[in-house]
């Protein structure tokens, strides 16, 4: 605490004989008033000071007892100093008051150098709200005590009886609130207990719901993965026979066509045609049948290798060239910068990336189908963005679900299971396949791949 004093103490005493005790209780009550300190305050530093007075009268024969006032520079608050200069030294420069409750009753006890001299010291803090003790103060407080006459012992003992008094009233009026409190907090306990027995009855009730319920789910679960296996093998199976008999259509189909086989008349060649059409979409949706049956039954294993976007960029831009025969749409495959590498399975990551390039030239009109990738949070995100016509909000969903269709779309074809396929490959791959689209603003579908320490 850095203090300033101020240049002469308010008050000095001689503590010589017994009843100076009571004398430096006293004046030690008198200066703790002027000086503002409450009334609590007040008997706390006079109990203290006659505790401190008698050890030092018994022990070293008295003492020469200081009140001043400092100012706490840091707080800027002032302090109450009293300071006891033991008439003869204390022993070992140390002291220690036989009871141990009166360093409790001020701010600071201790023994301390003042100057070339060693005194036993105590402090209490004067309220922020006290009247300010300016030196014109000061000076005005060191004459009124100057000026007031001490004290019997008599009178001082009535005061303290007094004092003793308004505390025992005060104690007795917190036992009673005491007992008020005990009381009510007996009928809170009971009312906490009644209500924590109700809870717990509850609870468990609740619990023997949920370990049915929970029963009941994992046999549902169960049924649910049954159902899944069932669907999964249906469709395998179903897709396996229907593409030998599909795939001969094909092949009949263009020997009927061929200009070697008898000549056709137009409208056999138109319904030639027709039937190889047909047929090139059912062998489509055989084939994608397939795909996404292994992938929900967990047959498709990544083969995790260093991929070159670079190269897989340039080979899509190759292949789905012949895709955009639309004069008003053109196919943008950027160069991604160098270097450009991702841990990934670059016949799964080129399959979903060829989805969606075929998704976007297949639905815009006009404009352009564009490929870019840029670095992400130390991984890669991959956009597949087009004019076309573009996805509702509240449809964003549902285009991943297996056979769904946008309404109004259907015209241009497809089967309603490239999405969920892709969807599912690029989960396989540790990745997310999000969309950003609006209606007349094209869509924009994007991949984010983490990096290798992700």
């Amino acid at each position: 605490m850095t203090t300033v004093p101020p240049s002469e103490p308010l008050l000095q005493l001689a503590l010589r004989v017994e009843q100076d005790i009571f004398l430096v209780r006293q004046r030690g009550r008198e200066v703790a008033t002027a000086v503002g300190l409450e009334h609590q305050d007040q008997v706390r530093v006079a109990t203290a000071l006659s505790e401190v007075a008698r050890d030092l009268l018994r022990g070293v024969g008295g003492a020469d007892v200081t009140f001043d006032v400092d100012l706490d520079v840091v707080a800027g608050r002032y302090v109450l100093r009293v300071d006891l200069s033991p008439a003869r030294p204390l022993p070992d420069g140390r002291y220690e008051p036989e009871s141990g409750a009166v360093a409790r009753l001020v701010d600071m006890l201790g023994v301390v150098r003042d100057g070339d001299d060693t005194v036993v010291r105590m402090s209490r803090r004067v309220p922020a709200n006290a009247r300010a003790l300016t030196p014109k103060r000061l000076a005005e407080l060191r004459a009124e005590l100057a000026g007031s006459a001490p004290g019997t012992a008599l009178d001082e003992l009535a005061t303290q009886n007094a004092q003793l008094i308004a505390a025992l009233d005060e104690v007795r009026s917190q036992r009673d609130e005491l007992e008020v409190l005990n009381s009510e907090l007996q009928e809170t306990n009971r009312g906490v207990m009644a209500l924590y027995n109700q809870l717990t009855e509850e609870l468990e009730e609740t619990n023997r719901g949920v370990v049915a319920l929970y029963a009941e789910l994992d046999e549902k679960s169960a049924q649910l993965r049954a159902a899944s296996e069932s669907k999964s093998r249906f469709l395998a199976n179903v897709s396996h026979e229907l593409r030998a008999p599909v795939t001969a259509i094909i092949g009949l189909s263009r020997l009927l066509a061929d200009t070697a086989s008898d000549p056709l008349t137009a409208e056999q060649a138109r319904q030639v045609g027709l039937v190889r059409d047909s047929a090139s979409d059912l062998l489509a949706l055989v084939n994608e049948l397939l795909d996404l049956a292994k992938a929900e039954s967990g047959r498709i294993e990544p083969n995790w290798t260093e991929v070159d976007l670079r190269a897989l960029f340039g080979q899509l831009r190759g292949t789905l060239r012949a895709l955009a025969t639309k004069p008003d749409v053109e196919l943008v495959v950027e160069e991604p910068e160098f270097p450009a590498t991702v841990r990934s399975d670059e016949v799964l990551l080129a399959q979903v990336l060829r989805n969606l390039l075929h998704n976007g030239l297949k639905f815009t009109e006009r404009g352009e189908v564009r490929l870019r990738a840029e670095r992400r949070d130390g991984g890669w995100s991959l956009s597949v963005t087009d004019t076309g016509v573009g996805v509702p909000a509240e449809l964003h969903e549902r285009i991943f679900e297996e056979f769904y269709q946008v309404p109004g779309t259907t015209r241009v074809g497809g089967t309603g299971l490239g999405l969920p396929y892709a969807r599912r490959l690029v989960t396989l791959l540790g990745g997310t396949l999000e969309l950003a689209s609006e209606p007349g603003r094209g869509s924009t579908f994007t991949i984010l791949l983490p990096g290798e320490g992700a």
